[in-house]
């Protein structure tokens, strides 16, 4: 048996090959962050060739690192960012715009527009599972193909590609202009409000809709299949099967190993996003979350998911260090909050994008609200952190109310997870809980299985299982009276952001 197993985790600020060895263990790791591109106020891009520049970069630094060749790779798997979407050329490869992120709110009109044909945000929801919203990749093409000149010709034409950054990654992984596959999964399909969740297939009324030529769209396949040799130069020229592709929060959920219905797990990244398995059942959310694909194995039947969606978690932290300059790393911020024991009344609502799950109001900006002349920058940083805890409070509880089973745990992952003093205000604030694994970085270890499981890497969900192991578990220590109370002014605080963009 090969004796290791590559992933490709491509997110919303960086990119990296992480190689896992059977036991689920990391064996090695690189890493290279890319350019944020802010044009204007609420449009967020990333240069598309950058990515897959340094997608090469990480791959070769990666067994590099390790001391390896490539005969020692069984499998590559990719995860992604997922609602960040972008159109090609299909002879040259060359991108006709950046691409547009998933923080992106330019299409606000837009979603407007589509609404106003009837149904308003629901219009298309009973078939694809999400709100009309800024958030998914369906109208982010419509602004392309409406705004960069030649290309809405070019696409009626043939010439145009679209994908999410897995379509563009196996595309160029496979062959780029010279053959390469256009193919997507159905978890980073079902984010585009192109797929139909029963069928598992392009909805050709939604497409014509929104002015997007079939043409355009790639095919729609498993997360875990083998789909062809890496063709791509370097190591991953040498024939290693490419084998997984899984949006980035449904590749944690298979890292966290999330089998059986009602298993849950929320990751802890630029954004937070929290994640229910409902099986082979499509669950109508009631209380403002969406219903995605968690994924498909090979020729087995989809597994769904309820999902609530956060826009703005580890970014504010970002946010605090690149614009205000109050810490000048992320990990500081915990040491600044532990200067202070709690907010000295202040909160802060990240509705930098809108606010997402539960709300889904686009019309929402960011406030920092309960300011006294006793509030310092230990008080902000604090409210930085309880805003991550008090959104993911609030996805909880749309979630209990639309599974009608309490939460008893919460399994979390990601780069925050590091982050004691959140992990136990988020225990705090939950009443339950909080665990996180051994290997916290689960999105890539979630590609790797999928793509381990498809070259028979891994036998069966059971193996990884057994490799599910648990770092530390963090205990609710707060009194119900606080709790209610801090939660009850938070909720007062988002109510702040709402009708703020006319």
């Amino acid at each position: 048996m090969t004796d290791y197993v590559a992933a490709i985790d491509q997110g919303t600020t960086s990119t990296r090959c992480m190689i896992f060895d059977h036991l689920g263990r990391v064996v090695s790791s690189h890493q290279v962050e890319h350019k944020q591109i802010f044009p204007r106020a609420g449009w967020v891009e990333h240069d598309p060739e950058e990515i897959w520049t340094n997608t090469r970069e990480v791959a070769a630094g990666a067994l590099a690192k390790a001391g390896l060749n490539a005969s020692s790779i069984a499998a590559i798997g990719i995860t992604n960012q997922r609602e960040t979407a972008l159109v090609w050329e299909r002879s040259t490869g060359k991108p006709v715009y950046n691409a547009i992120v998933w923080q992106d709110t330019r299409t606000a009109e837009i979603c407007e527009r589509l609404g106003a044909l009837g149904g308003g945000a629901d219009r298309y929801r009973d078939r694809v599972g999400l709100p009309l919203a800024t958030y998914f990749s369906g109208p982010k093409v419509m602004w392309i193909l409406e705004n960069v000149e030649g290309a809405r010709e070019k696409a009626e034409r043939g010439e145009l590609l679209f994908g999410t950054i897995d379509t563009w990654l196996l595309w160029n992984l496979t062959g780029g202009p010279d053959g390469g596959l256009h193919i997507t999964d159905v978890t980073n399909a079902s984010r585009t409000m192109l797929m139909d969740l029963e069928t598992l297939q392009w909805d050709a009324d939604i497409a014509a809709e929104m002015g997007i030529p079939l043409s355009m769209l790639p095919e729609i396949r498993s997360s875990s299949e083998v789909y062809a040799p890496g063709r791509a130069g370097g190591w991953m020229s040498s024939g290693v099967p490419i084998a997984s592709a899984l949006g980035d929060q449904q590749a944690a959920t298979f890292g966290q190993v999330c089998f059986d219905v009602g298993t849950a797990k929320n990751t802890y990244g630029t954004g937070n996003f929290l994640l229910l398995n409902t099986g082979t059942e499509r669950v109508r959310s009631e209380n403002g979350l969406i219903t995605t694909a968690c994924y498909k194995i090979g020729d087995g039947p989809c597994v769904y998911a309820l999902e609530g969606s956060i826009a703005v978690t580890g970014s504010l932290v970002q946010w605090l260090r690149d614009n205000l300059g109050l810490i000048k790393s992320a990990p500081e911020v915990e040491d600044l909050a532990r200067t202070v024991e709690d907010n000295g009344g202040a909160y802060f609502v990240p509705a930098f994008s809108g606010l997402f799950a539960p709300y889904w109001r686009s019309d929402a900006r960011g406030v920092l609200v309960g300011l006294t002349r006793y509030v310092n920058k230990g008080h902000i940083a604090r409210a930085v952190l309880e805003a991550t805890a008090f959104q993911t409070r609030e996805v909880v509880d749309a979630m209990n109310a639309d599974s009608g089973v309490a939460l008893s745990e919460l399994k979390v992952d990601g780069g925050m997870v590091a982050n004691e003093l959140l992990m136990q205000f988020q225990s705090d604030i939950l009443d339950v809980p909080v665990i996180r694994p051994q290997v916290a970085e689960t999105t890539a270890l979630g590609a790797a299985y999928a793509a381990g499981l498809a070259v028979g890497y891994w036998s069966n969900q059971d193996d990884l299982r057994r490799n599910w192991q648990e770092d530390k578990r963090w205990l609710p220590n707060m009194d119900a009276e606080v709790r209610e109370r801090e939660y009850a002014r938070w909720k007062k605080a988002v109510t702040r952001t709402f009708d703020w963009v006319d």
